[in-house]
């Protein structure tokens, strides 16, 4: 079967679906971006930094990164870095929790960002991905089902528990996962399975790279790797090169964990996304998620949406980047 009659085939399913129209849309977005791969633009990121979801800017798998045409303006940082810290260790980085919209207007916008509400909690797509054929492994206690709708335009009452952008789905813990980081929303469609993760990466305080890589699980845990180059990923290439899974890749992950947090600023944001030294690496790790991280020629390490870079050791990582070479 060719790609154009996947799309055909899976479009005709989505036609004849059940489900609300903001799921069909939701489907019909998600087949039509992994299988086109439009050219990215070549224009720097800014981060938002009022709100979590508002600064999440498209840091998430790369069949669902994207770039906004105009910067977002922000009122206040969203992390900043913390003071009072014992001797030896770094200023934390502090991300507050993301406020719900507010009587004044303010708060998360619900358009920019695949988003579920549990708890309370605002949970935003992951940067973590996982292919249908694993999902069942991974999928835990149901939690409940979103009842879909909520965007920019919603009432303050509307972000009640489960509501979400997302459409209709049901929502699952995550096994081998915290339900206060992970969650799972799981669709099925004439028996093709639709999964995605979301995290909670705000309300936390990073002080240094395991409080924020440690959820994910990585450490001792990956099976294989590839890696890819800005060219590649900004053009949809997706010329992947395998990586080692070998002890240089773990000692680089080891610094990471290591590794000292910096706060996002729109000053930063332009400065690194203004330049194209950039490789992306991904890691399958044993649960068979796969953990997509950003690498940028200065040294720093950036995990999804998350308002926060890892400083990496310079030594390690100099070693790690010169290793990816074409």
């Amino acid at each position: 079967m060719n790609e154009e009659q996947f799309k055909q085939q899976y479009k005709k399913a989505v036609d004849h679906m059940k489900t609300d129209d903001q799921m069909k849309k939701r489907v019909e977005q998600r087949l039509n971006t992994q299988h086109q791969q439009p050219k990215r633009q070549r224009k720097p990121l800014y981060i938002a930094a009022s709100v979590v979801v508002a600064a999440s800017i498209g840091l998430a798998a790369p069949n669902v990164w994207q770039q906004w045409n105009n910067p977002i303006v922000p009122e206040t940082e969203v992390a900043t870095n913390g003071t009072n810290t014992p001797n030896g260790s770094y200023d934390p980085v502090v991300i507050p929790k993301t406020e719900l919209p507010n009587a004044k207007g303010k708060g998360v916008m619900a358009d920019m960002m695949q988003l579920v509400v549990y708890q309370g909690n605002v949970y935003t797509q992951s940067a973590t991905s996982l292919e249908g054929a694993d999902v069942l492994a991974l999928r835990g206690e149901k939690l409940g089902t979103t009842t879909g709708g909520i965007d920019e335009f919603s009432k303050q009452d509307e972000y009640k528990e489960l509501a979400s952008n997302i459409g209709e789905a049901d929502i699952f813990a995550v096994n081998g996962y915290g339900t206060d980081f992970r969650i799972m929303s799981y669709t099925e469609i004439d028996g093709q399975v639709y999964a995605q993760l979301f995290d909670k990466t705000n309300d936390m305080t990073i002080s240094r790279g395991a409080d924020l890589i440690g959820k994910l699980n990585i450490e001792g845990h990956i099976t294989s790797a590839k890696w890819e180059t800005f060219d590649s990923w900004n053009n949809g290439l997706q010329q992947m090169r395998q990586l080692p899974a070998d002890k240089s890749l773990n000692n680089f992950i080891s610094a990471i964990y290591e590794a000292k947090p910096i706060a996002t600023s729109p000053e930063l944001e332009e400065s690194l996304y203004s330049k194209e030294d950039r490789k992306m690496i991904y890691l399958t790790l044993e649960d068979k998620t796969q953990v997509s991280l950003f690498l940028f020629g200065e040294g720093l390490v950036r995990y999804g949406n998350v308002p926060a870079f890892l400083k990496v050791d310079q030594g390690a990582f100099q070693s790690f980047w010169n290793s990816l070479s074409e």
